[in-house]
């Protein structure tokens, strides 16, 4: 995220009114806007075939899978994210807004500009929602998922899956994910160094 100078924090409410017009999407962070940097075409790829698996896979016939421009509304509005995929199988969340309250699983897929606050301050945000199940880091340097799982109000397990023969399970949707498929059409062998 890259902050936007403002010359005093604005409402929620403006916020939101102000991203309905943006040529840009921004993050809300209590009063403070944030733009969000462009991607990669890695990214861009394993965020599609995340949501293709979501949605292969998903067997509750009320949980719908948003991708990118669906915002997670935090603490009433103190904080607006927009996570790069998200599942809410809440019938309660209106399908009419632009944000979700009640995501049941969040799944950002890390870039080097945004990994340590997608593992730090989000992390920490997303943990206050009482619905969310299930916490999803892809990475798009390696062949690495992490799933992040809530089994009380105050503790989560984590789970890594690294290498392209292992499966990813997201527990709150009994969803398996092979890695294969997650990272489907990329090469991320890093380049063998140049012998003169």
């Amino acid at each position: 995220m890259i902050a936007v100078q403002s010359h005093a924090p604005i409402t929620s409410e403006e916020y939101l009114e102000r991203e309905l017009h943006s040529p840009i999407k921004h993050e809300y962070w209590e009063g403070d806007i944030y733009a969000i940097a462009g991607t990669t075409k890695a990214h861009n790829i394993i965020s599609l075939n995340v949501a293709l698996l979501l949605r292969s896979g998903l067997r509750n016939p009320t949980c719908q899978t948003f991708m990118a421009d669906i915002k997670v509304r935090i603490e009433e509005g103190k904080r607006f994210f927009y996570p790069d995929l998200l599942v809410t199988c809440d019938p309660s969340d209106d399908a009419n807004l632009v944000y979700v309250d009640t995501p049941q699983v969040t799944i950002e897929v890390l870039s080097e500009s945004t990994e340590s606050f997608d593992r730090g301050k989000k992390f920490q945000s997303y943990r206050r929602i009482p619905s969310l199940q299930d916490y999803v880091l892809v990475s798009s340097q390696d062949y690495c998922v992490e799933v992040f799982h809530r089994i009380d109000e105050q503790h989560w397990v984590l789970a890594t899956y690294q290498g392209l023969d292992a499966i990813a399970r997201i527990e709150s949707l009994a969803i398996t994910a092979p890695l294969a498929q997650i990272y489907a059409t990329l090469d991320l062998t890093p380049n063998s160094p140049l012998v003169p």
